[in-house]
This record gives C-alpha cells, structure tokens and sequence, in this order.
C-alpha cells in the first residue's frame, strides 16, 4: 500500500481526493491537514510515502511547507496541487523539493498516475502544464531565432541528464552508467552551463518544456 498524507484546507477536497485514491486499492490515506503547519506536523509524525499540498493553504503555502518538510523528511515525495500553471508557479514548487506538480482540472487517472509516479522515485507534471511550457518554448526558441540548445548536449550528457531528472541522485547516476560519482558532476555541471540552468529544479522545468519528461 502506497500511504499517503492529503493537505487542504477544504475539507470536501480531501475527502475527495480520499474517496479516489482508497477506490483505487492500492493507497492508504494515513492522515489529513487543514493548514500548512499541521500538515508538517503530521508528515513527521506519520512519515507517509507521498504528500499532497495544496498550494495555498493557511498558516503556510504548500511550498513553504514542502520546504519544510524536506528539511526533515530529505526524501519525501511531494506532489503540489494547483489551479496555476503559469511557470513560476511550477519552479517554487520544484524549488521547494517537490516531485511532482498537478494541477485541480486533472482527471482522477491523472491524480492516481500522479501520486503513483512520485511514490516510485519519479517526477509528474500535468499534460496540461507540460503541453503549455512546450509552446512556450518553442515560441521563444522562434523568437530568438537560434537553435535549440538541447542539442549542445553529448550522447552522453543527455543521458546523465534524463537520469537526474528520473529523479536518481548523482551517485545512483554514476552506478548506473559505470562511471565515478565525480564524472557525474562534471558532466552535471557542463549540462547546466550549456542550458543556462542553474540548479536541478530548473534543468526539471526546462525537461518539462522541452517534453522530455513524460
């Protein structure tokens, strides 16, 4: 069973999302919070396999409080649960430490999928943010008039990269491909320079736009 801890200040959203994810048989709802700092309290306490946060809750934000509990709980699977998908949005989040980023429109396969994929280790962002973040860059790259840097990357590169974004830390990485954790980030930082991101979250949104993450 997949346990799991749902953060909203809306008591008929969580009852919700709890209807669906305990129909489904494989989760188990282990608690509900109807703030931010009551849902920090409880992910310490009841150490849930995923947690989802409302964006804007009370007392504090879901990223404030996913920041939170990251710095307790470094592993934790976190989904934020939005009506934004504007980018900024979906960059606090994943600054924040979150896994996964779903939006309140999403079909309840959608959500299941959603905290299915976070559980094993893997990031999930709504088609629909996906869809609007590829246009974006696309009209962007049109507007530049240049290529796109994606191809700046070696074989190899794009292949540490996709790891890091599958979620595997720098030494699964470098187990994974035979290679020494320290050729991982060199390669690591050569992804970044050349994509003019600065840090992982921002090489997840730039994944996101470019449609490598499905």
């Amino acid at each position: 069973m997949i346990r799991v801890l749902i953060a909203d200040d809306h008591p008929l959203i969580r009852q919700g999302l709890r209807t669906l994810l305990e129909q489904d048989g494989e989760f188990l709802t282990v608690g509900e919070a109807g703030n931010g700092i009551e849902a920090v309290e409880m992910a310490v306490q009841l150490r849930p396999d995923v947690i989802l946060l409302d964006v804007a809750m009370p007392r504090l934000t879901g990223p404030d409080a996913a920041r939170k509990i990251r710095e307790r709980m470094p592993g934790a699977a976190i989904i934020i649960v939005s009506m934004h998908s504007d980018e900024a949005y979906v960059l606090r989040a994943l600054n924040a430490g979150a896994s996964g980023y779903l939006l309140k429109t999403s079909t309840d396969k959608e959500v299941i999928g959603a905290v299915r994929s976070v559980a094993q280790g893997k990031t999930y962002f709504s088609p629909e943010i996906r869809q609007v973040l590829m246009e974006e860059h696309i009209a962007e790259m049109r507007r530049k008039g240049v290529e796109d840097s994606y191809d700046l990357l070696s074989l190899r590169e794009k292949e540490i990269m996709q790891s890091l974004i599958s979620g595997r830390s720098n030494r699964d990485t470098a187990e994974a491909l035979f290679i020494s954790v320290a050729t991982v980030e060199t390669h690591r930082n050569n992804i970044f320079q050349k994509l003019g991101v600065h840090n992982l979250p921002e090489l997840i949104l730039y994944a996101v736009r470019k449609g490598l993450i499905s």
